[in-house]
């Protein structure tokens, strides 16, 4: 272990734990993880990773909560913070979605937790929760929302959600799956603008719909 690790104030052994452990479960999956490699690849004792997490679920879901659902918290305050005609969030949001997929652990640990909850269904109820159980919600109040005002046309808000957010999971299976096996490489961004101008023209209101 470096000396200048055991030098970082304790506040930012938690960081570094997080880091080491979303590499290492990238590298060999939750079942193939190992305390020890984490500790060894943050260059800490195991000791010190017990001292932030109970045990390995428990460093699995701190992965999630900060490398994920920490998105779901800012697309929440970019819904609070929205005023007036909601049809322009569609776009933001998909092409927000799209950069975390393209430029942050998103896609990676979506993976994980798609590979890796048939046989561990703690970590998929956890992202279930957090990440889904969040964010699929707050789309649904976006569309009631847009119904309301008449910017939308009345449709089922629970289904038209998840044909919002199909898209975004092929991307994640695409970048995490096939591009590394020789698939052509997938622009995240242009797709997500692409199904955000379908969608639109898709809720718009015919002529003679009262709001």
């Amino acid at each position: 272990m470096s000396n200048a690790k055991q030098r970082r104030a304790p506040a930012e052994r938690p960081q570094e734990i997080l880091e080491a452990a979303l590499a290492q479960f990238v590298e060999t999956g939750f079942a193939g993880t190992r305390l020890d490699d984490v500790a060894r690849r943050a260059g800490l004792s195991k000791a010190a990773i017990y001292l932030y997490f109970e045990d390995k679920t428990a460093l699995f879901k701190g992965v999630v909560q900060h490398a994920v659902a920490s998105n779901v918290g800012r697309m929440e305050a970019m819904l609070a913070d929205h005023r007036g005609p909601v049809a322009p969030l569609l776009p933001r949001i998909l092409e927000f979605m799209a950069d975390r997929i393209e430029h942050s652990p998103m896609a990676a640990v979506a993976k994980l937790v798609l590979s890796e909850s048939r046989a561990f269904p703690e970590i998929g109820q956890f992202y279930l929760k957090e990440v889904i159980g969040r964010g699929l919600p707050l789309m649904e109040r976006l569309i009631k929302r847009g119904m309301e005002q008449g910017e939308f046309r009345k449709v089922d808000a629970f289904l038209t959600v998840r044909s919002m957010m199909s898209p975004m999971l092929l991307a994640i299976l695409w970048r995490t799956v096939f591009e590394p096996i020789g698939a052509d490489k997938l622009d995240v961004q242009a797709l997500a603008r692409h199904h955000a101008d379908l969608m639109l023209h898709a809720l718009r209101p015919a002529a003679g719909d009262v709001a």
